[in-house]
């Protein structure tokens, strides 16, 4: 068993000069904090690592969204009420909006970058919460949008559909993380740059983000502990099946 994980570990990172152990620290270290390529580039000269931030940007376009695939596979069923929300991004002067959904503890199910916020586009991030998750939630929550009312008629029409006031905080909060990498990158190229990265970064950002207030300090650092455990597992042999 061993040596087969140990094999697909070496084909994951075929043909890569540097160790499986500094690639996957490098995306972590991108995805997990607000840092720029250059950042990485410097922690890692740092400690003797000498690279470039071309480097870390094509590792974390090939590592990243395979890593996140694996964590969202291995974690266990989200929870049965969503928390839906939009923003708008401003990509190259055209506005867009980023549609995020979130379960009643904050962890992210998915995100769809779109440029409407009508019917048609609500019903699309629908299919793709069900699509990827396979499940029928308990209730929704969301604003007053209009849209989702529409789109949830159709689509989800047996579920309690909530839109009180103040009742979708953990929604609008879950975008903030968003905001500061937006910041950090001066913005997103392209809709579909925005829509890769934060695929990527909404897992696995979530997955170490833990619940602080939740633990006690014994509790938190057991839970951050197996957070770091799956993560191990995902980057030595998780991440060849996308």
């Amino acid at each position: 068993m061993r040596h087969t994980a140990r094999m697909h570990s070496d084909s994951l990172y075929h043909r890569h000069r540097f160790p499986a152990e500094i690639i996957s620290h490098s995306v972590w270290l991108y995805f997990r904090f607000a840092l720029s390529f250059r950042d990485v580039e410097e922690m890692l000269a740092m400690r003797g690592v000498s690279l470039t931030y071309e480097t870390v940007r094509e590792w974390c376009l090939k590592f990243g969204q395979s890593y996140a695939n694996c964590l969202r596979r291995r974690a266990p069923r989200p929870g049965d009420r969503w928390h839906l929300d939009e923003v708008f991004l401003k990509i190259n002067g055209r506005i867009h909006y980023l549609w995020r959904a979130v379960d009643q503890d904050g962890d992210v199910l998915d995100i769809l970058v779109q440029s409407k916020r009508d019917k048609g586009a609500a019903k699309k991030f629908f299919r793709k919460l069900l699509k990827g998750l396979r499940y029928v939630p308990h209730a929704i929550i969301t604003d007053k949008l209009r849209s989702y009312g529409a789109a949830k008629a159709e689509m989800l029409p047996s579920v309690e559909h909530l839109q009180q006031k103040y009742l979708n905080n953990r929604a609008e909060n879950s975008h903030q993380p968003t905001r500061l990498r937006e910041r950090v990158m001066r913005r997103f190229k392209s809709a579909g740059h925005a829509q890769r990265f934060l695929s990527a970064f909404g897992i696995i950002t979530s997955h170490f983000r833990v619940g602080r207030h939740l633990y006690r300090a014994h509790g938190y650092r057991e839970v951050r502990k197996s957070r770091f455990a799956v993560w191990q597992e995902v980057v030595s042999v998780g991440a060849i099946v996308n």
